[in-house]
C-alpha cells in the first residue's frame, strides 16, 4: 500500500509524471503524446559471430531481414532460418553416401 501522497506504483519521495506533462519543461507536447501509430522497424542490434559453416552463417545473417519489418513479418524470416537450420542439423545425422565400390579383380 502506497504511503500517504504517494501513487499507486511509485517510489515514496518520487513524483508521477502525468503523461500530458512536459518533462524537458519546454512547453512542447511530449512525443509520446503526438504518436498515434506504433513505431517503425528499428534493428535491435545484436551482433551475429560467424560459426565458420557457411549455410549456418547464412541463415543467422537472414536473421537481419527482420531488422527491417514489421513485427507480423518476423513469423515468415523465423521460419524460414529455422527450417534451414533444422535441415543442416538432420544433414549432420545422415549417412554419407556410399562412394564407389573398391575393384577387388585387381590382378598383378
Amino acid at each position: 500500500m502506497p504511503g500517504p501522497g504517494t501513487a499507486a506504483g511509485t517510489a515514496p519521495g518520487v513524483k508521477p509524471v502525468d503523461a500530458a506533462e512536459d518533462p524537458s519543461g519546454k512547453g512542447g507536447v511530449p512525443a509520446a503524446a503526438t504518436s498515434h501509430g506504433p513505431a517503425a522497424p528499428a534493428p535491435l542490434g545484436v551482433e551475429r559471430t560467424p560459426t565458420g559453416n557457411a549455410e549456418v552463417d547464412t541463415l543467422l545473417e537472414r536473421l537481419a531481414d527482420a531488422d527491417h519489418l514489421p513485427a507480423d513479418g518476423h513469423i515468415e524470416v523465423y521460419e524460414d532460418v529455422h527450417g534451414g537450420l533444422c535441415d543442416a542439423l538432420t544433414a549432420l545425422d545422415a549417412r554419407p553416401a556410399p562412394g564407389p565400390m573398391p575393384s577387388y579383380n585387381n590382378r598383378s
